[in-house]
């Protein structure tokens, strides 16, 4: 069983074009639980980050929630995420799952949060907040 925190607030999933630079309002500032994520490409940059603080020239979805587990875990741990994503997979919830060095995050699109949320509790998951 794992604690999974709901953060506050929409986020979204974003691309910009290969080359762009990020956005200042990207890094720094956030607020206590906020999360904000880059991963560079040769085909462009990915984010994910609060809905608020999207950049405008960003191509993306603003209607995701965001799940976290909520205690650190062990980097040798193996099966978390499919803990996570299997049950969300059998209700049909779509995911978008990452991970920091400290713990895992999965976005579930907003209008689907309930199903999700239920899923997780079925499969001996608590969902705070």
């Amino acid at each position: 069983m794992l604690d999974i925190a709901l953060l506050p607030g929409k986020y979204a999933v974003c691309r910009l074009a290969a080359g762009s630079a990020l956005p200042p309002e990207l890094s720094g500032g956030l607020s206590d639980g906020d999360v904000v994520t880059v991963s560079w490409t040769a085909d462009g940059i990915s984010l994910i980050c609060p809905a608020d603080r999207a950049p405008e020239q960003a191509v993306g979805e603003t209607a995701w929630r965001c799940l976290r587990v909520a205690e650190p875990l062990d980097l040798a741990v193996s099966g978390t995420l499919a803990a996570l994503v299997d049950p969300l997979a059998a209700a049909r919830v779509s995911v978008v799952a990452f991970s920091t060095y400290d713990t895992d995050y999965l976005l579930v699109p907003a209008v689907r949060l309930r199903e999700a949320t239920a899923a997780l509790e079925r499969a001996g998951h608590r969902v705070l907040g």
